[in-house]
């Protein structure tokens, strides 16, 4: 085993938007910082998720940095949402335009993080056995990355190929000829399928729940539009600030009850027309008022009857249990439209399940489904999982699972009381997956740069939540959630598709605003609701930002 490293300020994990990012900035503030990534490769979701049709589903112009005037300038975006492709060569860009790929090292997979009350720092282990010491522990590793895998008898005994979205091999899979199964009808398979469909012989598709979506009416990016959001990028940006969602667009401020019908379908179609998830943005009602909701709703419902030309299909795509937005809702490029070709079909688990895999297929209830390759579409373990998936020891040995076992309690959706020097990037209690991920990435590790900064001129080694603020803070973003449309689904929000996973809220769902507002006020009070410690006489071999000799 290597001599541990003893020369880090910071250790940041996942080299994601939010790690890189972390990188780059705690290292241009003087500190010693390496990353350490599981996979081989930049890019975190967009590293791991390369499925067929794997697209963003925020526009490319507002998902990418903003803190450097001069990426925005140089980088060149082909189309309106980026392809998984295009936005891991947009991360490997800004990896090498700012020297980050010294500091990072890949296949590097954390087991492990304990934190020593006596030095005041984090030990971390690798997979390989390997161990490194750092002051500070950063998770950047995203809130949507352990895949989760259905308990379905006998998949193990499958005798085709099994893939799963989010674990996709590199060299892509070819499926001409081929019967396939895919299982979830979630984002990822809502993007998935209709590439799929145009390259198998017979596409046999498993909706375990119907979902929204929206057509992204995704195209190629003229010259003359970047060149005109290249020139007003600064007000773009500032704009997305301001949004609750982290995107620049304006949106109407009157309630869909206050305009006659007309109207009120006449935004629903200009919404659909646009195109992607700003559609619930339609009216500020429709999160928060049954009845709009439900007009909302209506809307789409009727745009599914009018494009899948099988009645009875279309009444299998249309949801009918959850309000509009209440789940992720989708981006899709001719989804519905899919379900025309002649070589899909659609098995509604909610009228015949799953019983068995079987060597060679699927049999449920009503049918035996002979396949050729199965792709699981069935998500992830989100908001914790990653987290989790690392033996975290915080202060005294306690374990981050235990704590969090009756769901997870953060101070700002970054800071767990009794885990001391380490910080969460997109962690629950947070905007995460409610706005635009890089948004709140840059904002998240700006605020823990500042605070790093704050602690080293003050000579600082300790920073830990105070257990009073993170029951306060708790307590504000399940107020947050109340009265919002998203409690009345059972989403992956909620961490309902775990089993046994507790029942909460997971996100803050105020927005992007009121949460920078609210981690604003408690730096400008010198970090309130924190405790702050000299370090001991025995930490650490040296103080934060001090190069080792």
């Amino acid at each position: 085993m290597s001599t541990p490293q003893t020369d880090l300020d910071a250790l940041v994990v996942g080299a994601g938007f939010a790690g890189l990012y972390a990188v780059h900035r705690l290292s241009r503030s003087g500190m010693g910082v390496r990353l350490y990534e599981a996979g081989d490769d930049v890019g975190g979701v967009w590293h791991w998720n390369r499925y067929p049709g794997a697209r963003c589903d925020v526009e490319s112009v507002d998902y990418s940095y903003s803190f450097s005037e001069e990426l925005e300038q140089e980088f060149e975006w082909t189309e309106r949402y980026a392809p998984q492709a295009e936005i891991q060569q947009y991360m490997r860009y800004v990896a090498t335009k700012f020297d980050l790929w010294p500091l990072m090292e890949f296949n590097a997979r954390v087991d492990a993080a304990t934190y020593d009350d006596v030095a005041d720092c984090w030990t971390v282990r690798l997979q390989d056995g390997r161990t490194s010491m750092a002051r500070f522990l950063v998770l950047a590793t995203g809130p949507l990355s352990i895949p989760l895998t259905p308990r379905i008898p006998g998949l193990e005994a499958f005798g085709g190929a099994l893939y799963h979205t989010s674990r996709w091999p590199q060299e892509g899979v070819d499926f001409t000829g081929q019967r396939v199964a895919v299982i979830g009808t979630g984002s990822s398979g809502v993007q998935a399928i209709p590439v799929i469909a145009a390259q198998c012989r017979k596409l046999t598709v498993f909706q375990r729940t119907a979902n929204y979506s929206i057509p992204a009416q995704n195209k190629r990016v003229s010259p003359e539009y970047l060149a005109e959001v290249k020139a007003n990028y600064r007000a773009r940006r500032e704009l997305a600030r301001q949004a609750k969602g982290g995107s620049p667009f304006r949106y109407r401020t009157d309630s869909a009850l206050s305009v006659d019908e007309v109207d009120r379908v006449d935004a629903f179609e200009k919404a659909w027309e646009r195109g992607g998830t700003h559609f619930t943005k339609a009216f500020p009602d429709i999160m928060v008022d049954s009845t709009v909701n439900q007009m909302a709703a209506d809307f789409v419902r009727n745009k599914i009857r009018s494009i899948v030309r099988d009645p009875a299909v279309a009444e299998k795509l249309a949801p009918n249990d959850h309000p509009i937005g209440a789940k992720r809702l989708c981006a899709d490029t001719d989804y519905y439209e899919t379900f025309n070709r002649d070589n899909v079909s659609l098995v509604d688990l909610k009228e015949e399940l799953i019983e068995t895999v079987e060597p060679d297929g699927i049999r449920t209830s009503a049918a035996l489904y002979g396949v050729d390759a199965i792709v699981l579409a069935t998500g992830f373990d989100a908001m914790t999982g990653s987290f989790l998936a690392i033996d975290i020891r915080g202060s005294n040995g306690q374990s981050l699972r235990d704590t969090w076992q009756g769901g997870p309690r953060t101070y700002l959706g970054m800071c767990v009381a009794g885990f001391p020097n380490m910080f969460l990037i997109s962690g629950p209690g947070s905007p995460s997956v409610l706005a635009n991920m890089v948004r709140t990435a840059e904002q998240q590790v700006d605020w823990v740069g500042d605070l790093l900064n704050y602690a080293r001129d003050r000579s600082v080694g300790r920073i830990e939540a105070q257990q009073e603020s993170q029951d306060a803070w708790v307590e504000h973003v399940n107020q947050a959630a109340q009265g919002t449309m998203f409690l009345k689904a059972n989403s992956w929000y909620l961490g309902a598709n775990v089993p046994g996973k507790p029942r909460i809220f997971m996100p803050y769902a105020a927005g992007l605003p009121v949460y920078t507002e609210e981690c604003d006020a408690v730096a400008a009070a010198g970090y309130r609701g924190f405790d702050l410690a000299l370090p001991k006489p025995a930490a650490h071999s040296r103080g934060v930002g001090q190069r080792a000799n």
